[in-house]
């Protein structure tokens, strides 16, 4: 279980819920990553490592392309002309602060350079219109439930 960041190109008049959805149904089809996002990540992954330090990259040809950050858990990919960050339900309290503060940068990053929204699923709403606050409560609610449940 992770939380996480959807980047999304939303038009006009088209509701969030419209924009998953083509989304999800573009997910069915795999294809290259489109020259405009690659040229992006070029210009993310410098960035991103000043943001997280050491990261390790995996290319997969032309289809997808993801950056991992292991003391965090920190994971941006890129499948085709789908982009999102992921982070495992690990951290909580001051440790959920920090960690989603660099979620919350590397998204800014994303956004710059991709020219999309970051979405967070998870509260159904823009990250730019939520409260950090709200999210590190959620992740921390979230990953002392799992412990509670599983150990660790």
């Amino acid at each position: 279980m992770s939380y996480d960041i959807y980047f999304l190109s939303r038009r006009d008049g088209q509701s969030w819920d419209e924009v998953l959805e083509a989304m999800e149904d573009a997910a069915e089809h795999s294809e290259p990553i489109p020259a405009r996002l690659l040229e992006a990540w070029e210009r993310i992954v410098p960035q991103a490592r000043l943001l997280l330090g050491d990261v390790d990259i995996t290319e997969y040809e032309q289809e997808s392309r993801d950056l991992s950050h292991s003391g965090t858990g920190i994971d941006l990919s890129v499948f085709g002309d789908e982009v999102s960050i992921t982070v495992p339900y690990w951290h909580a309290g001051e440790d959920a602060a920090v960690v989603l503060g660099k979620v919350f940068a590397l998204s800014a990053i994303v956004e710059k350079e991709m020219g999309l929204t970051a979405y967070d699923p998870q509260t159904e709403r823009p990250l730019a219109e939520i409260q950090p606050q709200g999210a590190i409560g959620l992740m921390s609610r979230i990953t002392e439930d799992l412990r509670s449940r599983y150990g660790g």
